[in-house]
């Protein structure tokens, strides 16, 4: 690789080519969100959720910084802010890996092994430890109340669309025909 940038556009062009939705948040290539769901053997299965990629200057030798935009019941996510405590990808970070890895690997390993002795979520944490059965239960009531499929695609206050003009049934048609149906 000649420089950080060149690997950059790289990694962010295999992780768009991938079956990962990538939104762009402004003309750089250094933020952007992904759509992300739940691991299918986990309490997360059948959550979506949006998560916000910044790239650093330094980036590959430097990890990203990676956050939930919606709100996710885990140990390692502070509920609040959705900042990740990854010491995979903070502290064993490495120019080998890539942003399909963040999403392919790390993070399905953070939701399915959540580390309950270092919370950024105490009360998580506290569950967790204390009765797994109800902490899978409160899981999936994160779930089914921040993480279905249309709560990622809302568009936030800030985040308005370009096609304002369009009437609601023609862009709801506009989708269908690009896009095809729905996945279930």
């Amino acid at each position: 690789m000649s420089s950080p940038s060149k690997r950059r556009e790289m990694d962010l062009m295999k992780l768009m080519m991938s079956d990962y939705k990538v939104e762009m948040i402004n003309d750089g290539m250094q933020e952007f969100y992904v759509h992300f769901h739940g691991p299918t053997e986990s309490p997360y299965h059948g959550g979506v959720w949006k998560i916000r990629v910044e790239l650093p200057d330094a980036y590959p030798y430097k990890s990203p910084s990676i956050g939930f935009i919606n709100k996710i019941y885990h140990p390692n996510v502070d509920e609040m802010s959705g900042s990740v405590c990854l010491d995979v990808i903070n502290q064993t970070w490495s120019p080998m890996f890539d942003l399909v890895n963040v999403f392919e690997v790390f993070l399905p390993q953070l939701l399915l092994y959540p580390n309950p002795s270092d919370p950024l979520n105490g009360e998580a944490a506290a569950l967790m430890m204390r009765d797994r059965a109800a902490y899978d239960l409160r899981v999936k009531e994160f779930c089914q109340k921040y993480a279905k499929p249309e709560d990622v695609g809302a568009a936030g206050p800030e985040e308005k669309s370009s096609d304002e003009e369009l009437s609601e049934a023609e862009y709801d048609s506009a989708d269908d025909a690009v896009a095809g149906p729905v996945d279930p």
